[in-house]
Parts: structure tokens; sequence; C-alpha cells
């Protein structure tokens, strides 16, 4: 029905101040089919509604159709970022507003440029479907890389709940999948053409993709692996971000992880959150010491904590994973290498004059990248903390493919806001993408250990206060993305140019 109304008012002369409204409500509808709500079904209405918006406008009218679908789709999907200004809303409280919206309006203009290049190609049908969901996967592919990259709420997460539509991300990674979704979801809103014989291949390629999709997810999922023998304790402390830094209850949140880590119980590894201990924790001799009181014989933490390093050029300040072995010592370290703008650093700092949101007395400094390291008794484990599993093909060391992913979180800055599962959903596509265990440690939630295939195997919620002990899942082959990365995007991208190529032209020789 509201494919029908927008084709109506668009014959009726739709004005740019309704094509907007109409654009931004499209883009706000497609939140909802993303995780927390998933439901995909929104998306053809979504994105079938776009197309015909765009469809045969001119690049003006489509980037700015394109652009105020992207505000919709930004300023309701991200608005959980505004709960981080008002941790210390004496200082920061004021910009929640500005900066969720200017963050929206800077990001919806790569929609605007995906239905301004839909636009010039003056493509309809079924070949008109092809380069609408190419362009809209380049968008979210530059969205992801340009200026540091923001691959947040990708469309493929729309399938991170469902079992076997994910499982095609193990092929060709969350940008191919999005492209296949959007084009799936604009190809019924071809039919309005009333061209039999482009009815008829809508038709065909509808079914087939869904088909090859289902048959290679359903296939995947039949396989049997039973998980090994290593058993993680995940501990979560709960601790609300206003009192993680304040010096009144530094001693109880210290205690807090301490206390919840001698509980009970045998495990193989012990994983803290991101910054779960509030200092420098390889300078503190004595918390080491209480930490190895804790750690049974032969067993490590993996923790995050704030390091600092010295030398003639002033100091340098990395969020960083460590190790730490019964005997007190730090046996290994990780230092996150893909921080956040305004939160761990100042982009532009020069010029921009403001301070970054976390505490600290300077800006992070980025380490190498991806890192597997080998800890006594363990097998091989990717390091990555927080916002770094929001990146498609980025989380592992290519060169040293661990056999699970560790991923150390500190969501307390957004509350139970949509923000923490919608990080949760990234943290599952990269498991899918991998073919590799994902396990999750995160200060307020969520917390969970993730298969191979993006199932939750275990999990602590939100602001929830304990332990979750699981045995690790097992690491599956390395997926053809694994091996191959965002090449296999390319592939699926060049399919869909060739295929829409093809189509124009045969329409033109057609008598």
């Amino acid at each position: 029905m509201i494919s029908i109304g927008i084709t109506v008012l668009r014959i009726s002369g739709m004005s740019g101040i309704i094509l907007t409204f109409c654009a931004f409500g499209l883009g706000a509808l497609a939140v909802f089919a993303l995780p927390p709500f998933s439901m995909p079904v929104l998306l053809p209405v979504a994105f079938g509604a776009l197309y015909l918006l765009t469809v045969g406008e001119s690049r003006m009218r489509a980037g700015l159709a394109g652009w105020a679908f992207g505000v919709g789709f930004f300023l309701f999907g991200l608005s959980w970022i505004a709960e981080s200004f008002f941790v210390d809303a004496e200082r920061f409280g004021w910009m929640a507003v500005p900066a969720v919206a200017g963050l929206a309006a800077g990001l919806a203009l790569f929609p605007a440029a995906a239905m301004a290049a839909f636009a010039w190609s003056r493509t309809k049908g079924v070949s008109g479907a092809l380069i609408f969901a190419v362009c809209w996967s380049v968008s979210e592919w530059l969205r992801g890389t340009m200026l540091t990259g923001f691959p947040w709420n990708l469309i493929a997460y729309a399938w991170a709940d469902y079992d076997i539509p994910r499982q095609m991300a193990a092929w060709v990674g969350s940008y191919g999948l999005g492209l296949v979704t959007v084009l799936l979801s604009v190809l019924p809103v071809t039919l309005l053409m009333r061209n039999r014989r482009q009815n008829a291949f809508a038709a065909f390629v509808f079914m087939s993709v869904v088909g090859g999709a289902g048959t290679l997810g359903t296939v995947r999922l039949m396989a049997t692996t039973p998980p090994t023998d290593t058993t993680v304790r995940i501990v979560q402390g709960n601790i609300p971000q206003t009192e993680k830094w304040d010096p009144a209850f530094r001693e109880r949140n210290i205690s807090r992880y301490l206390d919840l880590s001698a509980q009970s119980g045998s495990f193989d590894v012990l994983l803290w959150p991101e910054s779960a201990f509030p200092g420098y924790l390889d300078e503190n001799p004595e918390m080491l010491g209480r930490i190895a009181e804790r750690l049974p014989e032969g067993r490590v933490l993996l923790t995050g904590a704030q390091t600092r390093e010295s030398d003639g050029t002033g100091t340098r300040y990395r969020n960083s994973i460590l190790a730490v072995d019964q005997t007190g010592q730090i046996v290994t370290r990780y230092a996150k290498h893909h921080l956040v703008p305004f939160g761990e650093y100042v982009p532009l700092r020069s010029f921009l004059p403001i301070q970054r949101l976390t505490a600290g007395l300077g800006d992070f400094t980025p380490g190498p990248g991806p890192q597997t390291v080998e800890l006594p008794g363990l097998s091989p484990v990717g390091l990555s903390i927080c916002y770094e599993a929001i990146f498609p093909g980025r989380v592992v060391d290519a060169a040293s493919r661990p056999d699970w992913i560790f991923n150390a979180t500190n969501d307390a800055w957004f509350g139970a806001s949509l923000g923490p599962r919608q990080h949760l959903a990234s943290a599952r596509m990269r498991a899918v993408e991998e073919g590799l265990p994902l396990v999750r440690a995160a200060n307020t939630g969520i917390s969970a250990v993730i298969d191979g295939y993006g199932r939750i195997v275990a999990r602590l919620g939100l602001d929830e206060t304990g332990v979750l002990d699981a045995r690790l899942p097992v690491a599956l082959p390395a997926t053809p993305f694994a091996k191959y990365g965002q090449m296999m995007f390319l592939l699926v991208l060049a399919a869909c140019i060739a295929g829409a190529i093809g189509l124009t032209i045969g329409k033109e020789k057609a008598p």
C-alpha cells in the first residue's frame, strides 16, 4: 500500500517538502528492521518506496530523498549516542542533541550520494533494482572505510537474529549480504512496471537468490560442531560509567571483580571487560598480586586496562588488553588500533579545541593492528577492544588466524539503550564472517559466547552483575570471506553491474 501511495504521489507531482518527509519516515522505518527489533519484513517497504521515490528522478531530487532517508535512519538508529554525553552532563550534556543531529546529517551524505548515482544511471525495472542495490552497498562500504570508517547498523544486520540468512556473510561478508538484502527488498516493486518479461525475470532472480541463500545457510548449519574442552569465565562487574573512575568507588569496584572471579567452579581463562581496572594496572604490583591470588595454577586473566609509555617525545596512552598469569606477571599486551573519534582521540585537535569524552590526560595512541597471541594452555586468540568489532574483515590478523576472538568492551556509556544490543549484533556477524567463536566481556552487558555460526551459546544480559562460565565453541574452517575478504563483496558487486548492463543492452536490442 505504501508503494502504491508513493507511485500515486509521484505521478501527481510530489513537492520537494513531501518528498523529504516521506523519505525521512522511510529511513526511520528501516531502523526497525535491525536489531533489537529485527523485523526485516519492513525492508521491502522502506527500500521499495525509496526506489519509487528516486527512479526516473533528477539527481538533485534523488539525492535529496537519499539524504532525508539517511537522516531518518541514522537519527533514530544512533539516538543512543546521546546517552554518552550525559555521563558527565555538566561538561558535555549540552552537546548531546547537536552531536547526534550533526552525525546523522553527515552520515546521510552517503545515502544521498547513492541515490544521486542511481538517478544518474537512468535504469529501471530489474536492471534498476540491481543498480539501486549496488549504489546502496557501495555507500555502506564507503561509510565503513572513509575517515576511519563507521560501519554501524549495516543493512545485513537485519539477519543477525536469523540463523539461516546470516550465514551468507560467511561467503560475501556483511557488505555483500547487505547488497543481496537490498536487491531482494527492491525487486518486488519492479512488478509495478507491468512488463510481463521484466516481471518474470524479477521473479526468477528473487526466487534464485532466496533459494540459493537458503540452501547455503541450511547446509552450513547442518555440520555438527561439539565445543572444545576450554572453559572461559567472563566477569561482568556491571559498574555504572559515572562510578567507574570515581575514587570513592575504587576499592568497591576492584573487590567486585576479584570476588566474582573467585567464585567456585573451574575455568581455563578468566576474562574481564574493557578498562576493568580504574588505572594503570601494569604499574600496580599490589593489584597484580591480588589478581594472582585469585588465579588457579596455570590460568591466565585477559583484561582491558589503560597503559602508558614515555620517551623523549612525551607520553603515549593506549587502550589495552593485558594478559596476567598466576604469578602476577604480564605475559603479553595488545593495544587497540581502531580508536573512537572524540571518545578516545580528537581528530584535527589543533583546529578543534574540545575535550574527548573519556577520562584521561591525553589522546590515546593506536596500536599496530589486529593481533593473535598464544598463551599457556590456550589455543591462539585474536584480541580486539570494543568498537573494533564493528569492522567487517578487520578483526583478525590475516597472517596468523586465531582459533577464537576475545572482544573486551564497555558499553556502560550507553546505558540500557539500543547501542549495546546493536553492538552485539555486529559481533555476531564478525563471528559468521570469520567462522570463529567470539567471546565478549562487557562491563554492564551484553557479555556473550558466540559460535562461528553467529549463535549465542551463553550470555549475561544488560545491567546484570555476575559470572558466565561456558565451553568455548570450536573454530570452523576458514570461510571464503576469511580467505579472500572484501574481494568476495567485489565479485557480487561486479556480477550485479554486469547483469544490469546485460539487461539494458538486451532491452535496447529487443524488437
